[in-house]
């Protein structure tokens, strides 16, 4: 049996080291496994990959009809940091993910996936992860691409990015649809010279009128009522 000694500890408490994207809010922890969901999601992984650096692995199906453009963001990170696996069949994405995470020299590992995975291969991802924090020059960030809004169990936490035109070209809305330790919210983003950030809030519009604004309307009314019969 363990004595209260044993069971307390001087150290400080040290919060898990993350990324953030212009907010303390909007904030991912490395070591960890993390889902990017909707019609932007790929942009969404490409401002995490700003944040973090290369060399990065890119896992994508070898029968994908869609695949990232390494011109279109080669303002963002070197192309050459991007090291693209396109497996063959679509069961050794995650295999392959499962194996770079545990290596530990990839800050990011991504897998661009048609479909959640199920909780066993999740918490090997996660353990995989953890292995490689310990032996590797890193703590790997793991980041699963799901079409639609996602679903996949056992993550740390799911985002979503959709366009927002309709406040302006170059804007879209960020939402967090699950995390461990937070609710749901919402961010309106726009780019950035480092990747996606908050937009500026609108400012509050003031009805307050000034005292000289006050004397101004009582003596209006006042001789308003004076002069009418």
């Amino acid at each position: 049996m363990h004595n209260a000694a044993t069971l307390l500890s001087r150290r400080p408490h040290r919060p898990a080291p993350q990324i953030t994207l212009g907010d303390p809010e909007i904030a991912l922890r490395l070591g960890r496994v993390h889902e990017l969901c909707g019609q932007a999601r790929h942009m969404l992984a490409v401002s995490i990959v700003t944040q973090l650096g290369g060399p990065v692995v890119w896992i994508t199906q070898q029968a994908a009809t869609e695949y990232l453009c390494p011109e279109a963001i080669a303002d963002q990170i070197t192309p050459g940091h991007i090291l693209f696996v396109t497996p063959s069949n679509k069961d050794m994405i995650l295999w392959a993910m499962e194996d770079a995470l545990r290596d530990g020299h990839a800050p990011v590992v991504v897998a661009d996936l048609t479909a959640p995975p199920a909780m066993v291969p999740i918490r090997r991802l996660h353990l995989a992860a953890e292995a490689g924090c310990g032996i590797g020059a890193c703590r790997p960030l793991a980041v699963l691409l799901t079409p639609g809004q996602g679903g996949a169990p056992g993550i740390e936490t799911r985002w979503s990015l959709e366009p927002a035109h309709h406040n302006g070209a170059g804007h879209w809305t960020l939402s967090r649809l699950r995390a461990r330790m937070s609710p749901p919210r919402d961010w309106l983003m726009i780019r950035g010279q480092a990747g996606l950030m908050p937009a500026a809030p609108e400012p509050e519009i003031s009805y307050e009128i000034s005292a000289q604004q006050r004397n101004f309307v009582r003596n209006s009314l006042g001789h308003t009522r004076e002069t009418t019969p």
